[in-house]
């Protein structure tokens, strides 16, 4: 095929609304080698890897996965039987058809659970498109990478710019809702009440200990690894500075935090629990006895 410009994808892209057919987001082009290898660089690949590429083309960005990493395994689906042909053979004449196949599908019905790293490059809307079906099956940490075209209001995680753009995400853990624990802190057990909001990997949220209410601040979340600091007055101990660290694990985050405490910054290190629940007791009563 002859090679067609960056700029000329672009006015295409451009002049297509999204209300044409689905057909129109989807013509084959091959994808540049040295923007490829950009992509899996990005992707920082392992050797216990499933890459998958979703409208794999002439499969390229799977072979050129296994060529870099000769552990990983990867698949490729197309709705082009030809080129899927095409791919399969040209795994089996690189011999390494035992870890990479191509399969004759559509992309909205591939199952990518077992996905590790997912790769496209698509016309903006297809990814778009592709967007529900990769955040509704993606384990959390599955790391995602386009060429050129991005995925609307996702915003990435990281972005290189050495060349037509290149763009990585890492789907985050499902966060959002009510979350308790408890802490052992000056001889009492503490209880939290959480409230988070979630927007892809943004994160906001509220807490509560006794009639104290406060800001949960510099929430980070990364794949199922979440981490934010919480300033507090508490009961009993006075101000306290935390620093919470877990991994999430459905509904259930599981790690530590480090409370410092009045009057010489005294610092615990205890193991930390959150449950999500289905009901909060951030709207319990206030009151107007405020310690």
């Amino acid at each position: 095929m002859k090679k067609i410009s960056t700029a000329f994808l672009l006015s295409v892209a451009l002049a297509a609304g999204a209300s044409q057919a689905q057909e129109r987001f989807s013509p084959y082009v091959p994808s540049e080698q040295g923007n490829v290898e950009r992509m899996l660089k990005l992707a920082q690949l392992r050797d216990d890897d499933v890459v998958v590429d979703l409208g794999s083309g002439d499969g390229r960005i799977v072979l050129t996965a296994a060529r870099m990493n000769r552990k990983l395994r990867g698949w490729g689906v197309d709705i082009d039987e030809k080129l899927v042909k095409e791919s399969n053979a040209t795994a089996a004449a690189r011999g390494v058809a035992d870890r990479v196949q191509f399969h004759h599908r559509n992309a909205f019905d591939a199952d990518v659970r077992e996905a590790t790293v997912i790769a496209m490059w698509l016309w903006p809307e297809m990814q778009l498109l592709l967007r529900p079906l990769i955040l509704a099956q993606a384990r959390p940490g599955t790391r995602i990478v386009t060429n050129m075209w991005d995925l609307g209001s996702w915003r990435p995680d990281e972005e290189d710019f050495d060349g037509p753009r290149v763009c990585l995400w890492i789907v985050p853990a499902r966060v959002a809702g009510n979350w308790s624990w408890e802490l052992p802190i000056a001889g009492h057990r503490v209880a939290y009440a959480a409230i988070t909001e979630q927007q892809f990997q943004v994160v906001e949220g509220v807490v509560r200990a006794g009639n104290r209410r406060e800001l949960l601040q510099d929430v980070k979340l990364r794949g199922e690894d979440i981490s934010f600091t919480l300033m507090m007055t508490l009961e009993d101990a006075g101000f306290a500075r935390h620093v919470f660290r877990g991994k999430v694990r459905g509904d259930v985050i599981v790690g530590t935090v480090s409370v410092s405490l009045p009057p010489h910054e005294k610092t615990l290190e205890l193991p930390w629990r959150a449950t999500r629940t289905a009901d909060s007791a951030y709207f319990a009563p206030t009151g107007t006895n405020i310690y």
